[in-house]
Order: structure tokens, then C-alpha cells, then sequence
């Protein structure tokens, strides 16, 4: 018996466990701590009435003999893709129906993707980076190399065409800076792919967050990246699916490498190992994007952008450089005082009993930075940011 060896190159523990814990620790030894979480990205607003009442639909079908839904498409149930290629088309993107694949949720995809490709490929990712993207190859022993984000390049890296990469994940608006790449730049990033006869594992999950037009809110919106970009989203941050879990990806009909078209691999892959997203979960699904749903789902959206807004607006004052809060939910920050990120960590802690991330543990370079989120309530995002603009104010 052998155990897969490069789980020994992976970290100790997933860094939000680590902060969960920690933070556990610290309401042990305080449990009177009025504690302000601002760390994971997890959603705080209730689902959309109208998922919730699609749902509800779905699960009374359950009860007849007309409605009962057993095994579904492998796929997806085609009103959910037919509806998700409608999402593309109101935005002038075309995204065919048959080239959608819904899953449990984007994160799932990122990981399972990596089925279809070769162990020695080497996957180039932006540092500092959402973990699951290193995580996952580095289970798979593949070669990891990353592109440098800092303040120089607005924690938006360009392609190297020195650097030889065969996998290479963009995620805009990034998570966890909250930096978001101009169409004209991710042609960079396009073109640079197919100069190296690379493929580009795209992460839209935050792009409802968009309001500036001068950014792209899907990779296709790009020319030429049909032929070399997979694209995954989500509806957990834009509907608040966390719990509910849904998502797809999108292989177009032209990304074929020797002769074999990515889409069939994919689909041949989810038969064997995955059975689909529950009925139920897929028509609020549906709903989400009606035009009903999408109504709701901006109140909620607006919601959050409020909350990015007051952390920003204290960080001003405090003259602390951060990227993101706007086209983003996420603010990420400057350490004061040059502490390092998991120092920082303590000190807001213990000092403002706020809780966020460390940027360290999303890279090299992230050191000497933090992540913050808006998904918590109003009261507590204006207390939070209160506390921390009076202590290091």
C-alpha cells in the first residue's frame, strides 16, 4: 500500500481552517469578545424569493409521479444551460447552450478539470492566489510556477514570454485582492496562451460584481479565447448558493488540443465521477436568472458593494493602500506599520476583535498584506470598520 506522496508538499491544514481555528481559540480564552468576522467569503443576505419559491415548486413536483426527477443530465438539465446562455446574451456574449456544464459549484470545476490534463504539464498561477488553484496540482506533484502581483503592477501581473506554462488560472476580479483586468489586458493574457499553446482556466465568480464597462466580465468577451480559455462561474456569490451549491463551466466547440476536443473529455469525465446537481438546486438555479431573480439579486449585490464602501471609505482616512472594494467584494490591504500579515492578524484580533485573512497565506506575495470582505451585515461592517479606524487612527 502507498499513500499519494505530494499531499506531503501540501501545507499543514486549508488556510480558512487555520483562521477558524485560531479565531476559536481566541473566543475561548475571551468569550464575553464581541467578534466581527470579515474573513471568509461566505454570503450573509437570504437566497433570492424568487430561488426560494422555484425551489419550492421543485420539491412539491417531487411528490407526483408526473414531476419526480431521478437521475439527471450529466450536463445539466438543458433549461438551466438554455437560461445560462441567455445570462451570456444579455451581456452580447455568445456562449452556446450545448457548451455549458453545471456542477456543484466552481470550486469542484477548478479541481476537477485538471483530470483531463497531463501531470507534467506546468501550471502558471498569479501569486498572491486563491489556494485551491496550487492546492490541487500540487496533489496531482505537478510543477507550479506563479506570476509576482504587488503594488507595482496593481496586483494585476502580465504574461512573461520567457516563462513556458501549459495550465495558467486567471481569476477577475481576483480573489483575494479584488483587482480586475481591462479587456485590453486579458488579450494579453490571451494571445500569450495561445503563443505557448497554453490553456487558460478562467475564474468568473465575483464578475456580477462589474460596474465598470471597461472591464470584462466573461473571458469571451475577448477575441481569440474560444481556442484556449475554459471558463468557470458561480452562483454562490452572486445568488448566494454557499449552502446550495451550483455552478458550470463553459468548454467551447474550438478548444480541441491533438485532435481532441476538451468538451467530450469533460463530459466522459462527469459520467464516470459525477452525477449532477440536484433538480431542485437547478431550477432556483433557473430562477436566479430570471429576470425576477436578477432584480433581487441586485438589491443584494448592492447591498454588499455598501459594505465595500464603508471599509474603503476608513481606509482612506487612515491613508492605508488597499486594491479592491469596487467591481470586487473583497478589500485588500496594506499591513500598517510594516507587520506581517499574520501578526496583523493577532493585532486586529485582540485590539479590534475583527477577524479577516492574512494575505501570507495567499502566497509569498502576499506578506505584509490582509484580506477583508463585505459579505457580513451593515451594523457589523460600519462596527468593524469604527473599531479599526479608532485604534489605528
Amino acid at each position: 500500500m502507498k499513500l499519494n506522496g505530494f499531499y506531503d508538499d501540501l501545507k499543514d491544514s486549508y488556510l480558512f481552517h487555520t483562521v477558524a481555528v485560531k479565531t476559536a481559540g481566541y473566543k475561548e480564552k475571551h468569550p464575553d469578545a464581541d467578534i466581527i468576522k470579515l474573513g471568509i467569503g461566505d454570503v450573509t443576505r437570504p437566497l433570492p424569493e424568487a430561488c426560494v419559491k422555484a425551489m419550492k415548486v421543485a420539491c412539491d413536483e417531487q411528490l407526483t409521479v408526473e414531476g419526480f426527477r431521478g437521475y439527471g443530465p450529466y450536463e445539466g438539465f438543458d433549461f438551466l444551460r438554455t437560461a445560462i446562455s441567455g445570462y451570456y446574451a444579455s451581456r452580447g456574449t455568445k456562449v452556446a447552450a450545448h457548451e455549458i456544464y453545471v456542477s456543484d459549484g466552481a470550486k469542484s470545476d477548478i479541481g476537477n478539470i485538471l483530470d483531463l490534463f497531463d501531470r507534467d504539464n506546468t501550471v502558471l498561477v498569479p501569486d498572491p492566489v486563491y489556494p485551491v488553484y496550487v492546492d490541487t496540482n500540487v496533489m496531482c506533484g505537478r510543477r507550479v510556477i506563479y506570476a509576482g502581483a504587488n503594488e507595482k503592477n496593481g496586483f494585476l501581473p502580465m504574461p512573461d514570454r520567457a516563462a513556458d506554462a501549459d495550465l495558467i488560472y486567471i481569476c477577475s476580479p481576483n480573489n483575494p485582492t479584488g483587482a480586475a483586468y481591462t479587456r485590453e489586458a486579458l488579450g494579453e493574457w490571451v494571445r500569450y496562451a495561445a503563443e505557448k499553446g497554453a490553456v487558460i482556466l478562467y475564474d468568473a465568480a465575483y464578475e456580477a460584481f462589474i460596474t465598470d464597462g471597461s472591464l470584462a466580465r466573461s473571458i469571451y468577451e475577448i477575441d481569440g479565447s474560444r481556442a484556449c480559455c475554459i471558463e468557470f462561474c458561480s452562483f454562490s456569490k452572486n445568488a448566494g448558493f454557499t449552502g446550495e451549491r451550483c455552478g458550470w463551466c463553459v468548454l467551447p466547440d474550438e478548444l480541441v488540443i491533438g485532435g481532441k476536443k476538451l468538451a467530450d473529455m469533460w463530459l466522459r469525465r462527469q459520467s464516470t465521477r459525477y452525477n449532477g446537481a440536484p433538480y431542485v438546486i437547478q431550477r432556483g438555479a433557473e430562477a436566479a436568472l430570471s429576470a425576477e431573480g436578477q432584480t433581487q439579486i441586485a438589491v443584494n449585490l448592492g447591498y454588499y458593494k455598501k459594505n465595500a464602501d464603508v471599509i474603503g471609505a476608513c481606509l482612506d482616512r487612515l491613508g492605508i493602500y488597499y486594491t479592491g472594494g469596487v467591481n470586487s467584494p473583497y478589500i485588500w490591504m496594506k499591513c500598517p506599520d510594516g507587520l506581517g500579515s499574520w501578526e496583523f492578524f493577532d493585532l486586529l484580533l485582540d485590539k479590534c476583535r475583527v477577524v479577516g485573512t492574512p494575505g501570507e497565506g495567499f502566497g509569498a506575495c502576499g506578506k505584509g498584506y490582509f484580506r477583508l470582505t463585505s459579505f457580513n451585515t451593515h451594523e457589523k461592517t460600519a462596527e468593524a470598520a469604527d473599531r479599526i479606524g479608532k485604534y489605528f487612527g
